[in-house]
């Protein structure tokens, strides 16, 4: 790991800027959620991300393996809940509200799992 300095007046000052490549990225809901815990929780590992400039790339590996963790679980309880377009379609309500059970229990999972760990 090669860290560089920047001198300014007397001092010398760790360049901490992130690459250029990676300070547009945007990640979604999971990545801020795990930046959020980052500094509030684990404000050590933040800083060592962040210094060995790793920070964004990290958030940006966790929302993506916690979007398609998402997406796949969604489907396998869906499936063993026995929730059908034809249920969509005769009873709106109730699929509904056993959409909105599952999708509160994924977020549950996928949050012990990959943010707050």
């Amino acid at each position: 790991m090669k860290i560089e300095y920047n001198k300014q007046g007397e001092y010398y000052l760790p360049n901490l800027v992130p690459p250029e490549n990676l300070k547009d990225l945007e990640f979604g809901r999971f990545g801020r959620m795990r930046l959020k815990f980052l500094k509030e929780q684990k404000k050590s590992e933040y800083i060592i991300l962040f210094m060995d400039n790793k920070l964004q790339k990290h958030l940006l590996e966790i929302d993506k393996t916690a979007n398609d963790r998402f997406e796949f679980l969604m489907k396998q309880l869906a499936k063993k809940e026995n929730i059908t377009e034809e249920l969509k379609a005769t009873d709106q309500l109730k699929w509904v509200g056993l959409m909105n059970n599952i999708k509160n229990s994924v977020d549950e999972i996928i949050l012990k799992e990959l943010i707050y760990v």
